[in-house]
This record gives C-alpha cells, sequence and structure tokens, in this order.
C-alpha cells in the first residue's frame, strides 16, 4: 500500500511549480489531490490530467487564499465532493524582489495577503474543517536563513509563517494534526529563476553542498514525507530543504 492511500489532500497553488510537482507526487503515493488555482485554470486541468492519466483521482478549484471568503468555499467544495480533507499543503505564494526602500505599498500588502494572509485563512478554515489526525504542511523559506538584499518583504512574510506554524501546532494538536513548515531553498522554478541572471542563480548554486539548486522534485518528496502517518511525531517545527544552503 502507497503510504498515503485513502488520504485527501489539498495543495494550495499548485497549477505550476513546486505546487504542481507535490501535487503529482502525492497522487502517486496513492493521495487523492485537490489542485488549488488562483487563476490559471488550464495549468491547473492539465496536472489534474496528468494525475488521472496515471491512475490517481484529482480534481481542481479555483480560490484566491489571500480572501476569507473564497478559503472557505475552496474547503467545502473539497469536502464535498471527496468527504474530508486530512492533509493541507499551504504551496501558494509570491515572491517580489526590491530593496526595501523601493519597496511600494502595493508590492508589500501583496507579498503579505498572499504568504501570510492566506496562510492564516487556511488554517483558521482547518481548525473546524481538517480531519482528526491530519496534517498540515505550510511553506516558509531558508532565505530566512541568510541576509540577502532584495528579499527583506518576502522573508518577512515567511518568518510570520513559521510562527503561525508553531502557534497553531499547539492550538490543533489535541485533534491529532501535526503542523510544519518547510524552508526550500533556491529552487528551479519560475518563481526563483524569473529575472534573475545566470550567475546569479550560479552564485547561489554554489552555496549548497551539492553545487547545485533544488528540483521540485526535491522538495515534493519531504512533503510526501511530512503528510505520512510516519512524521506523525514531528510537529511545530521548520525542515529545511535547501541541500545544505544554510
Amino acid at each position: 500500500m502507497n503510504s498515503l492511500e485513502g488520504k485527501v489532500i489539498l495543495v494550495t497553488g499548485a497549477s505550476r511549480g513546486i505546487g504542481a510537482t507535490i501535487a503529482r507526487e502525492l497522487a502517486k503515493a496513492g493521495a487523492k489531490v485537490i489542485i488549488n488555482y488562483a487563476g490559471d485554470k488550464e495549468a491547473a486541468e492539465q496536472v489534474a490530467t496528468d494525475i488521472k492519466t496515471q491512475g490517481g483521482d484529482a480534481i481542481t478549484l479555483q480560490a484566491d487564499v489571500s480572501k476569507s471568503d473564497e478559503v472557505k468555499n475552496l474547503f467545502d467544495a473539497a469536502i464535498a465532493h471527496y468527504g474530508k480533507i486530512d492533509v493541507l499543503v499551504n504551496n501558494a505564494g509570491v515572491m517580489i524582489n526590491s530593496l526595501i526602500k523601493d519597496t511600494s505599498d502595493e508590492v508589500f500588502s501583496r507579498q503579505f495577503d498572499v504568504n501570510v494572509k492566506g496562510v492564516f485563512n487556511t488554517l483558521r478554515e482547518a481548525a473546524t474543517k481538517l480531519a482528526d489526525n491530519g496534517s498540515i504542511i505550510n511553506f516558509s523559506t531558508s532565505v530566512n536563513r541568510l541576509m540577502l538584499p532584495t528579499y527583506g518583504t518576502y522573508v518577512a512574510t515567511k518568518s510570520a509563517v513559521e510562527q503561525l506554524t508553531r502557534v497553531f501546532a499547539k492550538e490543533i494538536g489535541s485533534r491529532g494534526i501535526n503542523v510544519n513548515s518547510i524552508s526550500p531553498g533556491p529552487t528551479n522554478t519560475e518563481l526563483f529563476t524569473k529575472g534573475k541572471p545566470q550567475e546569479v542563480i550560479d552564485k547561489l548554486a554554489s552555496l549548497s553542498a551539492f553545487n547545485r539548486i533544488g528540483e521540485p522534485e526535491d522538495i515534493a518528496k519531504v512533503v510526501s514525507f511530512l503528510a505520512s502517518d510516519e512524521a506523525k511525531w514531528i510537529s511545530a517545527q521548520n525542515i529545511g530543504a535547501n541541500g545544505g544552503m544554510a
């Protein structure tokens, strides 16, 4: 039996990048997957098709996680379809690089709305709607462990996610739900590589023990483990998945 057989897993921001790879990996391990997307329906449907082609079970549901009413509807629709949600993977996020002095109110708010409020909204719904003995995996970043110019607002949002993770783990643990965050290092996705010169990517790759940046599959495998029953004694932790970068 696959380690996630019978589990229903909601992955936010799963239409592309790490989220899409996570959705495929979880389905491969036997889970039924809800692919959440904000705007790219076509990409989300392609991920669902890929999963079904491999014999898996997946649906797509649209919701902007920064909007509490849409998150409520997302949970309700997922439960109406599958009867429950066992695992929540908070992958949705945005990263907009700029020096602090050059960061506009709009850019600041956009990152906090998606990265922090989005997680808060899903945790609030999960408090009553996630199945007992479930799991929650939030996304932070290994950049929190560095001091890289232009990442100030982004790391501030992810530091907030780590604190929400720790507190919520204590609040919901009585229902047997474990809550952790994962901190990827630089990973080969559009979110990370877009707008970066190759020399910048190479420099960041040199910080890892393996002289490369991560691949989405590296992160997806860690998420799959944290979603499994084998990881139930791990809670309120932040797991670095960065190849020894930091």
